[in-house]
């Protein structure tokens, strides 16, 4: 029997992962895989009756997303976890046998709006899957930034399954040099040969995909970048980026290629 890895959602009683866990929603039926809600208590020296207060907010936050799922009536199973752990921790860990994790780009413990969460960036850093920091725009077309061509592979098979699972169009950022524009023809080409029905453009910019997505407020619903742009300081991290990445709503995926699909 073949193994299905979940999609797994961080789960901590805010609004913002449960809209993580419905946009998930659609991840795991298009992938045929259950969905996993995985709650984590932070360790501390309790008492009986703390940890059992800690445990019931644990549950409440759990069933009010199990049933927002079952309201949308879409058929996916749906699997239920509350661990002991540091957040970060437990969703690393269960990256090793996920398919995607998600969590809210902005959560209980990111209190400064527009601010990409301190658990969603360790996780693009260290998780062992794919990593989708969700925002609520579902409208629009997916996006994928590429500067290496012939690392491409990871960013844009992963694009192409969300635009496809979407049935949206694909765009391509790239840089506009000469060098850059051959080698992404003859790919994107190997793309649309596999995938006639799925439209897939390139779109050629020096300017890097914030300024990109500065230009197009709410037209982007998704962008794929490879895991290290992701990381540390950068484009996606400083206050800039922050902010238009709030302001265009969208949700950002980071993979690498040694990800599964």
């Amino acid at each position: 029997m073949t193994e299905r890895h979940p999609v797994v959602v961080g789960i901590d009683g805010s609004r913002a992962a449960l809209d993580a866990a419905l946009w998930a929603v659609d991840a795991a039926v298009g992938r045929d895989t259950p969905l996993r809600l995985l709650y984590a208590i932070e360790p501390a020296d309790h008492d009986v009756a703390a940890a059992a207060r800690e445990l019931a907010i644990a549950d409440l936050a759990v069933r009010d997303v199990f049933t927002a799922i079952q309201a949308t009536e879409r058929p996916v199973r749906i699997e239920v976890e509350i661990v002991q752990d540091s957040a970060v921790r437990a969703l690393a860990s269960a990256s090793r046998s996920a398919a995607l994790v998600c969590v809210g780009a902005v959560g209980l413990q990111d209190a400064i709006p527009g601010r990409i969460g301190s658990t969603a960036a360790t996780l693009a850093r260290s998780a062992h899957c794919p990593v989708a920091l969700v925002r609520h725009n579902t409208d629009g077309y997916v996006l994928a930034e590429v500067e290496d061509w012939s690392d491409s592979g990871a960013v844009l098979r992963h694009a192409v399954d969300e635009a496809l699972l979407r049935r949206v169009p694909l765009r391509v950022l790239t840089p506009g040099s000469e060098s850059a524009r051959a080698p992404a023809a003859r790919t994107l080409d190997g793309w649309r040969r596999r995938h006639p029905d799925l439209e897939i453009d390139l779109l050629t910019s020096d300017d890097g995909v914030v300024d990109f997505l500065a230009g197009e407020p709410g037209r982007v619903q998704l962008v794929v970048v490879g895991a290290e742009r992701a990381r540390g300081p950068g484009e996606f991290t400083d206050p800039r980026g922050r902010s238009v990445l709030r302001e265009a709503g969208c949700t950002l995926l980071t993979c690498h290629r040694q990800h599964r699909l």
